[in-house]
């Protein structure tokens, strides 16, 4: 009795060749199409006859390729008729033979699977989410994995072979878990499972052990650290009191008013209080002379955010000097990212019938408060230790390499400088002088970065039994990135100058200048590396030491924030005669450093 034995696949790529000689025949053909009518050299009759006999060789190609196209298209279909055969006649004779296999493995594993809930011959089943892996075969058969665990539920570990078999693997843990430990090598020969990596910062699972011959399972590798949050500058809510106007004095000889109280102090969650408006001051009333001077006001008080300060008194009389109140100054924003205060405008003189005015300055503006800095990244997750290897022969499992340490978190702006107060003008027929502006409040510095979170320690490599190698350290985890540095404010523009209206001899005031612009926050400096596992101890008998992990990598440092933009000049103020010099733009915030690396 003769056998015949197929293989599909090569009948599948038979049908494929076949199908590029089709091809190179179409082409034949239709490149042999032309000398189906040739044309004859000459009007003479052999010319004639030559023409004639090569066309009907033409034409008799054509139909002989057209048969052969034809054959080819059905030995082809034939072909792969027969290869779809056989594999439908594989996989129907496979069907059974499974069927019989299992209900083989069903009756033999039936009577240990009842008394002992574990089957004689075959594998553990794999474990569900953060659950171990089921036990292999007493007899024949690895352990089942186990499963990777959610959001703060650690893996679950292998599942122990019997007899013959490998343990099954840890599964990864879940977010801030530990990763499982690898499954317990067959008791006469089978390797240790592997450990699960850990997840976020949290350490790998161990390495799981072999019994008699067989080498210990590898650990698991550490998580990631988890990444440091950026600088968050906080939210001001509450408002501290208003500080107490000036008294207001009205005389028909000189007039002095008093200033403004400043503003109550806050806390850093609160609002600095305003300073108080400056008294008014009032002389000759009937037209007598007298000089009038203003009360200043008061200066903000200090806060989260600074106070603003007070606006300056007015000053009039009829015949006499009149001196009107300053602003107050604006403080500065104590809480992480704080604005500062504006500063107050000045107060406005007139003298109605002669005498020198002056016109109120106005009041600095505050400087902002440094942003927040970043937070420190977290610590890699520790490698998981390598598994003993077996006690008569075989190697130790390798630790697992330590977790990369976390991201320092970035730093938050500073705070905004505040903008100066407008110098108050002045009116008099005589000599008038308009109030300077004042200067805007510096802007804040940027936070700076967080630090990298140090890198995890690697795992120590499994020892060996009598005869074998001790396994290698795990590698040292690499730190983590410095966080950037935040960015400057702005700072904060400078009041302008009053006018200085007069008949004869009118100046106004000088405009104030600009704030500087913040520095950009530092970069964070590179997390350390982590630490190198050391190596196991080889054989008893037989056997050397395993090799100490690689040293890591310290983190790279985080760039430095951008510098902020610089605060305007104030303009001068108007005058009837000569006008107040503009004020100087502020200057513009430098980068921050970057953090040093690891």
């Amino acid at each position: 009795m003769s056998y015949l034995v197929a293989i599909p696949a090569e009948v599948i790529s038979a049908t494929a060749s076949l199908e590029s000689l089709f091809g190179t025949l179409s082409a034949a053909n239709a490149a042999a199409t032309p000398t189906t009518q040739l044309l004859a050299a000459g009007a003479d009759d052999v010319s004639t006859a030559i023409a004639a006999l090569f066309s009907q060789h033409g034409v008799a190609y054509q139909t002989l390729g057209r048969q052969m196209t034809a054959f080819n298209a059905a030995f082809n279909q034939l072909l792969s008729q027969a290869g779809a055969a056989y594999a439908g006649a594989e996989a129907a004779n496979v069907t059974p033979l499974q069927a019989v296999e299992q209900t083989v493995l069903g009756v033999v594993n039936a009577p240990s699977q009842a008394l002992l809930g574990r089957p004689l011959i075959g594998n553990g089943a794999d474990g569900g989410p953060g659950q171990s892996g089921g036990a292999g075969g007493l007899l024949f058969g690895n352990g089942g994995n186990g499963g990777n665990g959610v959001a703060g539920q650690a893996g679950g570990n292998g599942g122990s072979a019997g007899l013959l078999g490998s343990g099954g693997h840890g599964g990864m843990g879940g977010a801030g878990a530990v990763g499982g430990n690898g499954g317990t090598g067959g008791l006469l020969f089978g390797n240790g499972g592997v450990g699960g990596t850990g997840g976020t910062g949290a350490a790998g699972g161990s390495g799981g052990n072999a019994m008699l011959f067989g080498d210990g399972g590898a650990g698991g590798h550490g998580g990631t650290g988890v990444a440091g949050s950026n600088g968050v500058n906080p939210t001001i809510n509450g408002q501290a009191a208003t500080g107490t106007r000036g008294i207001n004095v009205d005389s028909a000889g000189d007039a002095v008013a008093t200033s403004g109280q400043g503003g109550a102090d806050g806390a850093f969650a609160a609002v600095g209080g305003s300073g108080g408006v400056g008294g008014d001051a009032g002389a000759g009333l009937l037209g007598a002379p007298g000089n009038a001077t203003a009360g200043n006001g008061g200066n903000g008080g200090v806060g989260g955010i600074g106070g603003a300060g007070g606006d300056g008194g007015r000053a009039s009389a009829a015949l006499g000097v009149t001196t009107a109140g300053s602003g107050g100054d604006g403080t500065v924003g104590i809480a992480f990212g704080g604005a500062g205060g504006a500063g107050g405008d000045g107060g406005q003189a007139t003298s109605k019938f002669g005498g020198a005015a002056f016109g109120g300055h106005g009041g600095l503006g505050g400087d902002g408060g440094t942003g927040a800095s970043g937070v420190t990244g977290g610590v890699g997750g520790a490698g998981g230790n390598g598994g003993h290897g077996g006690f008569l022969v075989g190697n130790g499992g390798s630790g697992g390499s330590g977790g990369t340490g976390g991201t320092g978190g970035g730093g938050a702006v500073g705070g905004q400088g505040a903008g100066g107060g407008d110098g108050g003008a002045a009116g008099t027929p005589t000599d008038a002088f308009g109030g300077d502006g004042g200067g805007g409040g510096d802007g804040g510095n940027g936070g700076n970065g967080g630090t990298g979170g140090t890198g995890g320690a690697g795992g120590t490599g499994g020892a060996a039994g009598l005869i074998g190698n001790g396994g290698h350290g795990g590698s040292a985890g690499i730190g983590g990135s410095g966080g950037t540095g935040g960015t400057g404010a702005t700072g904060g523009a400078a009041g302008i100058g009053g006018e200085g209206n007069s008949g004869s001899a009118g100046t106004g005031g000088d405009g104030g200048d600009g704030g500087d612009g913040g520095d950009g926050g530092t970069g964070g400096n590179g997390g350390a590396r982590g630490s190198s596992g050391v190596g196991g101890t080889g054989g008893f008998l037989l056997g050397q030491a395993g090799a100490s992990g690689a040293g890591g990598l310290g983190g790279v440092g985080g760039a430095g924030g951008s510098g902020g933009d610089f605060g305007a000049a104030g303009g001068g103020g108007a005058g009837s005669k000569t006008d107040g010099a503009p004020g100087s733009d502020g200057n513009s915030g430098g980068t921050g450093a970057s953090g040093q690396n690891g």
